[in-house]
């Protein structure tokens, strides 16, 4: 399968890019907006002189949102996982 080339432009910047489908295109594409328009919040609303600055700060808000995001589904496994436990036991007592 070939992949499919594109261009991407972050901070004014252009990275050209190889993807493997339109779908990944696509998420490449929503991600660059996102970042984007991050950027531009960060630039009108701080005093922000340096753009890698602003891309640090936008970095860490991804990374602390995937890492915030992985650490609730955990806890939500956890919690699924002891009543599950819990079911099980009443299912057992109730059996014997």
């Amino acid at each position: 399968m070939e992949k499919l080339k594109i261009n991407l432009v972050i901070a004014g910047r252009t990275y050209p890019l190889s993807v493997n489908d339109t779908k990944e295109e696509e998420g490449m594409r929503k991600a660059v907006a996102n970042i984007n328009q991050l950027i531009s919040r960060y630039e009108n609303n701080y005093a922000v002189s340096d753009k890698q600055d602003v891309l640090a700060m936008c970095a860490l808000q991804f990374a602390s949102k995937l890492e915030i995001s992985s650490l609730d589904k955990k806890e939500s496994n956890t919690e699924a996982l002891h009543k599950i436990n819990e079911l099980t036991k009443l299912v057992c007592e109730h059996l014997e």
